[in-house]
């Protein structure tokens, strides 16, 4: 391999600053900050908005856009005839 074209890929620590849920993997992303693990371990951080534990898709509490007061449905009512020929 060349020397000086590959990224830097370690071990990096993703902190979702939501809820404080943190996770460790392998990544080549940038961080300015260290973390120090549970087991000794200082690492690189990387602050997340959201992450699995957080998004509410992931978390089961997300709105199906079907169930929003029939917005659907009155558009489907309404632009649904109209056909484009």
């Amino acid at each position: 391999m060349k020397k000086g074209i590959h990224p830097n890929y370690r071990e990096i620590c993703f902190l979702d600053s939501s809820n404080g849920f943190k996770f460790v993997t392998r990544s080549c992303a940038n961080a300015k900050e260290m973390i120090t693990m549970e087991d000794g371990r200082e690492l690189p951080l990387f602050k997340l908005d959201t992450s699995s534990e957080s998004h509410p898709f992931y978390t089961g509490t997300q709105k199906s856009v079907d169930n929003m007061g029939g917005r659907v449905e009155r558009f489907r009512n309404r632009f649904g005839k109209t056909a484009v020929k």
